[in-house]
């Protein structure tokens, strides 16, 4: 194992004491089982992954629209508002960017 130091607020601190008391567990045990936690919830999907499950979900939902493929713009304007909107097409435009 490795050492680490970490910064905790007063709140986190008194409730993570708390926990762990509860728990009969260290503090660092239970900080060890949420970055576990964490990572699990985070793992990365590699590229042929993502591609497999694109291609499986194509055609698969309906949207009873006809022109959905033509106002795709305009639908997702309606939805989620104009702000909504320019934040997406800025984001989308950075990160060909990089």
């Amino acid at each position: 194992m490795y050492r680490t130091q970490i910064q905790l607020t007063e709140t986190q601190m008194q409730a993570l004491r708390k926990l762990a008391s509860t728990k009969d567990k260290s503090m660092a045990e239970l900080i060890r089982q949420a970055v576990d936690s964490l990572l699990e919830g985070s793992v990365a999907i590699d590229d042929d992954e993502r591609r497999r499950r694109a291609i499986a979900a194509a055609g698969r939902f309906r949207s009873g629209l006809k022109d959905l493929s033509t106002k795709h713009d305009r639908y997702l304007n309606e939805a989620y508002g104009d702000e909504h909107l320019r934040r997406h097409v800025r984001a989308a435009r950075g990160s060909r960017r990089g």
